[in-house]
């Protein structure tokens, strides 16, 4: 069959895992510390990523911890998004754990029902549901300049892309999650079980050109067999960083990582929630039975996810802990 049918590609030549080129001079730290600079200087309209729009179900809301801030979601009668405050106004029960009850919450301590609307010295906060996944505004974690709604990465169209939703979590802060996503040159060395063949074909060189970094990869579907794309990387606001695949099969398909801070653990140390969304599209025939079986493939989506993340989340943990030291290189 001819390559415009199959996608994959057979290596002729598998580069053993110490024998590939190293990336180290080309993963400049100061480079890819501009590049978080950057990122860091960019509006978000204080919007944060909860999670799943699919995880906020008719029954049951949706909770985290936002920058210490308890916050709470749920479906009204109607199906939209509202939320507000986690912590019930009256003796301070978590509303987290409250069930939903035809569109209202109802605290499970002394049942104070919430419809979305301000009640009993509780506030509703702005919401957002994009579809994939559900933000909450909080003007007071982030104190810039608000903005109605987020600003959602140009995504392919939702009726014909397959879509999972990952989370995780880590001890480290949102600026470590990003700048991991930022060092695409890892991207081999690191997840050898998941890439190969990566080059690193562009990347920002100081205030001119595009901010982006643009890789040429494969993925590694079993044995020599591969799928070869090229992936630009970009990073729209402080805690998020995209990866649109804009060549090779898949061409359009979008991965959105989003990092929330959660606040303090126990001991102190910051934590924060890896939210990572995966849009993945083609044109080929058979992509229309794929998306059929989505709830087959979302399971084993997420779960490429997260082998690739209990790497990066140590990674992340490792910068958080030498730049807390005082001994991050650079």
């Amino acid at each position: 069959m001819s390559p415009r049918r199959i996608p994959l590609s057979l290596r002729r030549a598998p580069v053993p895992w110490d024998r590939q080129r190293p990336t180290w001079r080309d993963a400049r730290p100061a480079l890819i510390a501009q590049a978080l600079k950057r990122a860091q200087a960019r509006p978000s309209g204080n919007w944060y990523v909860l999670g799943a729009s699919a995880a906020v179900r008719g029954d049951r809301p949706l909770a985290r911890t936002v920058g210490g801030a308890e916050v709470v979601v749920w479906r009204a009668a109607d199906g939209r998004l509202v939320g507000g405050p986690g912590m019930c106004p009256h003796l301070g029960a978590p509303l987290c754990d409250s069930p939903v009850r035809r569109g209202t919450l109802v605290c499970h301590w002394h049942g104070l029902a919430l419809d979305g609307r301000p009640y009993a010295g509780w506030t509703p906060l702005p919401v957002h549901d994009d579809g994939v996944l559900v933000w909450v505004r909080l003007d007071a974690v982030g104190g810039e300049t608000p903005t109605d709604a987020p600003a959602v990465p140009r995504r392919p169209d939702q009726h014909r892309a397959l879509t999972a939703v990952y989370t995780g979590m880590g001890v480290c802060e949102p600026e470590d999650v990003v700048a991991n996503r930022l060092d695409p040159w890892h991207g081999a060395w690191f997840h050898p079980y998941s890439f190969v063949d990566l080059t690193v074909v562009g990347s920002p060189e100081g205030e001119t050109g595009p901010d982006a970094f643009t890789v040429d990869v494969s993925f590694k579907v079993a044995g020599r067999l591969v799928v070869p794309v090229r992936a630009v990387f970009t990073a729209p606001d402080p805690r998020t960083v995209v990866m649109r695949v804009t060549r090779g099969e898949g061409a359009g398909s979008v991965v959105e990582t989003h990092a929330t801070p959660l606040g303090p653990d126990e001991h102190g140390r910051p934590r924060t929630a890896v939210v990572e969304a995966v849009l993945a599209a083609s044109d080929r025939r058979g992509y229309t039975l794929a998306r059929r079986t989505a709830p087959l493939l979302r399971p084993l989506m997420r779960a490429a996810a997260g082998r690739l993340w209990r790497d990066d989340l140590a990674y992340a943990e490792r910068r958080w802990q030498l730049r807390s030291s005082g001994r991050f290189p650079g």
